[in-house]
């Protein structure tokens, strides 16, 4: 039986990372075989390409260079690792997958949601994830956390200016209304006990509408 593939995504700062770490922990306790992974990155290749997106001396990078990175580590990230997993009926937690080329670069950038959608639509074929979870929170409150963690990794995106943001957040919002079965909402202004609650909630559903789908065949 195929697994469960769940991406998470958010602006900066919307505690995603956070709360995949409290989510999996529990889903593991309770005997899920989980794999979780990142974009862009997550296998040797992909790591090494968002070495070179992500550095913030990159700043010269061209937009539609920044798209085409993102989705060359996407394809690889996805044969060496989300698909192996899927295959193995694990269930595949990811921090950002498609979704996040499409609002950064698509419409943040303003390159073309339908450009930026073709390019990753040839990376990653039909391999949509079956639930995307949307860490809602606005971007001012976001970079306001990024500011306060001393301890977080400065990358380029971090760097741009506050409107950059706030076209993430309005591509963010286009993103769910396109596709209100897939991607669900929580509110990422509450406690991280809060949200990671509501974001295993939706694992769960997804899990038993799956089972259910997969029994029917």
């Amino acid at each position: 039986m195929r697994g469960l593939f769940v991406t998470l995504e958010g602006g900066e700062g919307s505690g995603k990372t956070t709360v995949a770490y409290e989510v999996i922990k529990k889903l593991t306790q309770e005997g899920f075989d989980v794999v979780y992974t990142r974009e862009p990155g997550g296998s040797p290749i992909a790591e090494k390409i968002r070495d070179l997106i992500l550095n913030p001396e990159h700043t010269e990078m061209d937009s539609r260079t920044e798209a085409l990175l993102y989705a060359a580590a996407r394809r690889q990230h996805l044969i060496e690792k989300v698909q192996p997993a899927l295959a193995a009926g694990k269930i595949v937690v990811c921090d950002r997958f498609i979704d996040s080329s499409i609002v950064y670069q698509g419409h943040a950038r303003e390159i073309g949601v339908s450009d930026v959608y073709k390019i990753n639509k040839f990376a990653i074929e039909k391999c949509l994830p079956d639930i995307t979870i949307f860490f809602d929170i606005k971007p001012s409150l976001g970079l306001a956390r990024i500011a306060a963690n001393k301890n977080r990794e400065i990358n380029r995106l971090d760097l741009e200016e506050v409107v950059f943001h706030e076209k993430v957040y309005e591509g963010y919002l286009n993103q769910m209304i396109k596709e209100p079965l897939r991607i669900k909402a929580v509110n990422a202004t509450q406690s991280i006990a809060a949200v990671s609650h509501a974001v295993y909630e939706l694992i769960m559903k997804g899990l038993k509408e799956t089972h259910r789908t997969s029994s029917k065949k």
